[in-house]
């Protein structure tokens, strides 16, 4: 493989985990130990940013007290973590992720979720071994995306032939789109996850509806 091979970095959730209604369901009982009436998935995405507490201050209207947000984060993980047992892998991941690896393509997985959870949650989806990476978050959650996206790729540099220039993240946030640019790559986002098409196209980067339109725009972006 050499540095002009185009690399992936993918997102997990809300890219290749379709768990976008566990998150607004478990977003929605966190808002309940506020007192905050529960929202729906349009509005959700309408309003999605980071870090975390800035979407729950523009969903609510006043920034949560650090008691509230400590309450909050707390409730949404452990709802979370029961309703993503009934997620999915977004349509056509599998087959998507063994045919860019079949073709001698690397590619790597990094989440703002949180490291030692990810790691067995991707295992028991079977799709680890596609991955020559796969980071989480190890910080407290609400941190910089751009930041571990930087460790990511300085890792990615140090175990090989992976550049920066011919790398593409796909996700689903338009703080992918900004950690891609912070270290010089590309990114693709996809509009099956936490925000609405126009808030992504914001981002002034590729937006597709399919992962695998996703794909297909990345060969050309960085190849």
């Amino acid at each position: 493989m050499g540095k002009h091979t185009t690399h992936l970095v993918w997102d997990w959730n809300g890219t290749l985990l379709d768990d976008i209604l566990a998150v607004v369901e478990a977003t929605n009982v966190a808002f309940e130990e506020i007192g905050v009436e529960p929202i729906t998935l349009d509005r959700y995405r309408e309003l999605y940013c980071v870090p975390v507490p800035l979407f729950y201050e523009r969903l609510i209207g006043r920034k949560p007290t650090a008691a509230e947000w400590l309450v909050m984060d707390e409730t949404f993980h452990r709802h979370y973590a029961e309703r993503r047992v009934a997620c999915g892998l977004t349509e056509g991941v599998e087959q998507l992720l063994s045919q860019w690896k079949l073709a001698g393509r690397s590619q790597s997985l990094l989440s703002m979720f949180g490291h030692e959870e990810l790691v067995p949650v991707v295992r028991g989806y079977g799709i680890e071994s596609h991955f020559v990476r796969v980071d989480g978050r190890t910080g407290p959650s609400g941190g910089s995306k751009a930041l571990h996206m930087e460790r990511h790729l300085a890792a990615l540099a140090g175990a090989g032939a992976i550049s920066p220039a011919h790398t593409v993240v796909i996700g689903d946030a338009v703080d992918d789109a900004v950690a891609a640019k912070h270290v010089g790559a590309r990114a693709v986002l996809y509009t099956g996850g936490s925000h609405s098409r126009a808030s992504l196209e914001a981002a002034g980067v590729p937006v597709v509806d399919s992962l695998a339109d996703a794909v297909d725009l990345a060969q050309g972006l960085a190849g």
